[in-house]
């Protein structure tokens, strides 16, 4: 939902929550009524799915200059909307895209950005240059813009957090990573993101286009199919006085990710595949491009799959630009066709997004 939504569906639900006090039963139960149908409005203007083209950018060239990343960054988003197929919607890729990947980089590089959701976000004043960057870049563009990660400083706590822009360039949504990426895979790979104080995000956010609602995630994430599954069955709850609920699910998921060259040739395509199919949905990762050179060998593979689990574009190693087009009518089909989104059996296990 937009901002304007959101800031009234909280007022909203304040009226329903507060109209016992000092107010006769006729008008507390006009008011409520009023309350409840307008919130039902709101969290039922789902957007329609449209057809639409996504341009996942597999940066490269990451060095510790960070102005120098910013740059490389801007240049490349320009390329991908001089493309033939002009993109709806651009995705750059995960950890971090202003800074080399790495925990140890995090204190360094993390940027103040206070975002809070339901409130006008000042781009101008804000101290966060990746933010005004990538602004600037989806203003000039007039394209929706994911734009991967960066390291978040807010008081003591480190995130990695996703930033999403309109075509206007106002900063909409943000995304603080859930699960960190502590592994120990012996004689390969050992990574542990929690010893740079980073702290996990503690919501599911999405966010709403012209043409999708898309569902955020980043990296590790897509491990936990728990998630993609509330993603998928809702981007927005809400309870009505007779405690029913309303959810509208996402269209789309898209997960920032650098899976390593042991993982990534392992798990990079079943796990996105795995999920796009067991949610019936569009599901995209978007790594940077692979660079021996630095301590972390991405896997690259920026991916796009379908609902039916076809991997619809696939990058190589290096940097490049895919595109795919996200038809609406294979979701339809893959549902119609297999209809497990009617025939889950919650009497039986628990819905997950309740």
């Amino acid at each position: 939902m937009g901002r304007k939504s959101t800031s009234r569906v909280r007022t909203l639900r304040a009226d329903l929550q507060h109209t016992s006090s000092g107010s006769s039963r006729w008008k507390r139960r006009r008011v409520t009524v009023r309350a409840a149908f307008s919130l039902f409005r709101i969290l039922t203007m789902v957007p329609s799915f449209k057809p639409f083209t996504v341009a996942l950018i597999q940066l490269g060239e990451i060095t510790a200059n960070k102005s120098k990343n910013l740059k490389h960054a801007h240049d490349m988003i320009l390329r991908a909307t001089a493309n033939s197929k002009r993109p709806e919607l651009i995705v750059l890729p995960v950890e971090c895209f202003n800074s080399p990947y790495g925990h140890v980089h995090f204190p360094v590089y993390a940027e103040k950005i206070g975002f809070i959701d339901g409130k006008r976000y000042d781009v101008a004043n804000t101290e966060s240059e990746s933010v005004k960057m990538l602004s600037r870049a989806a203003k000039l563009t007039e394209t929706w813009l994911i734009g991967g990660t960066i390291p978040e400083s807010d008081g003591d706590n480190l995130y990695n957090t996703c930033t999403v822009f309109n075509p206007q360039g106002d900063l909409v949504a943000t995304y603080r990573k859930i699960h960190l990426f502590d592994i120990d895979i012996p004689g390969k790979i050992t990574f542990k993101a929690s010893n740079n104080n980073s702290s996990p995000g503690t919501t599911i956010n999405s966010f709403d286009t012209e043409f999708a609602r898309i569902g955020l995630g980043i990296c590790y994430d897509v491990r936990f199919p728990e998630l993609a599954m509330i993603s998928a069955r809702k981007g927005t709850r809400a309870v009505t006085p007779s405690s029913s609920n309303i959810f509208s699910g996402c269209h789309v998921l898209i997960y920032p990710g650098a899976f390593n060259t042991t993982t990534g040739p392992l798990h990079w395509e079943v796990l996105q595949r795995s999920r796009a199919v067991d949610n019936q949905v569009f599901f995209a990762m978007c790594s940077p491009a692979r660079d021996l050179t630095a301590n972390y060998h991405a896997w690259g593979h920026s991916m796009v799959v379908d609902p039916m689990a076809s991997v619809l574009v696939e990058a190589a190693e290096g940097e490049e630009i895919v595109f795919a087009d996200i038809d609406p009518s294979v979701m339809e089909s893959a549902r119609a066709g297999i209809p497990v989104t009617k025939q889950r059996r919650f009497d039986v296990y628990p819905d997950v997004s309740k």
